[in-house]
């Protein structure tokens, strides 16, 4: 009898200005396992903690456009990264270089120390959401 495993992979992230590098994120988050597991932050979360922040689409929104993609197997919703690590079923978490807040560094020695693996990913050069923003500015 074949058993076979399926390693879920969870990556999270707010995914506002959807862009390239967050593709890129998503095929390269897969290539690490069978399933993927797309967290997107709240926008009452974010709101919260940055309140001048200017969101370009909500939570909803940016569920489904997400959602839409078909690399991407589930979508989910989170507040906290060092919360929601402890409350979904995966094996790897990747996150991207830029992804060093204290928030993250608590989610990854959880995992660390809950058998659960870490990808650090590299970012796409050339692009962020912070470039985006600006150039946008730029031109108004």
């Amino acid at each position: 009898m074949c058993v076979s495993f399926m390693r879920k992979v969870l990556t999270v992230g707010v995914f506002d200005y959807f862009h390239y590098g967050h593709l890129k994120l998503f095929a390269n988050a897969r290539r690490h396992g069978e399933y993927l597991i797309v967290a997107i932050q709240h926008e009452d979360y974010i709101l919260k903690y940055k309140p001048g922040c200017n969101l370009l689409y909500s939570t909803q929104q940016r569920i489904e456009m997400v959602s839409s993609l078909s690399i991407v197997d589930e979508v989910i919703i989170y507040s906290d990264v060092d919360t929601i690590v402890k409350n979904v079923d995966f094996d790897i978490f990747v996150v991207g270089e830029d992804q060093n807040h204290s928030g993250f560094l608590r989610a990854i020695d959880w995992c660390n120390k809950n058998g659960k693996e870490v990808r650090m990913l590299k970012r796409t050069q050339g692009i962020s959401s912070t470039e985006i923003k600006d150039r946008l500015n730029w031109y108004i």
